[in-house]
């Protein structure tokens, strides 16, 4: 703190970077594992595989 009373920004710093890492330690903890061959391919561009579940693949 300065002499003001106020927090300096380092610290602000420190303690918002601590309380990001502490919300991704908490999610990672209560998240499943991910399974590798259940997941869709992050760009199906050209995969022959149609869309399906959205507005445009209503036909």
């Amino acid at each position: 703190m300065n002499a003001q009373g106020s927090p300096t920004r380092p610290l602000v710093g420190f303690a918002a970077l601590l309380l990001v890492l502490g919300i991704v330690a908490l999610d990672a903890l209560q998240a499943e594992p991910v399974d590798p061959f259940a997941v869709p391919p992050p760009v199906a561009l050209g995969s022959g595989q149609a869309p399906s579940g959205a507005h445009c693949s209503g036909g």
